[in-house]
């Protein structure tokens, strides 16, 4: 059976989400289109969030498997 594919939006964020917990730089966002690219920006600011709050690999795990 064909899984279906998470929607542009879903996974900029989740991709965004996970730049910004490892530390990465917002200038790394690889979309054009502009929703795709705020979508991944509020991602990378959640992420940034969560590393300056200490979050660890544990955590993040957890909070992506819930979006």
């Amino acid at each position: 059976m064909k899984t279906q594919k998470r929607s542009q939006t879903t996974r900029a964020f989740s991709k965004g989400y996970q730049a910004g917990i490892d530390g990465r730089s917002r200038s790394l966002c690889p979309h054009e289109n502009e929703l795709a690219r705020q979508t991944w920006l509020s991602g990378w600011r959640e992420g940034r969030t969560d590393h300056w709050d200490g979050f660890n690999r544990a955590a993040k795990a957890q909070k992506l498997s819930n979006m």
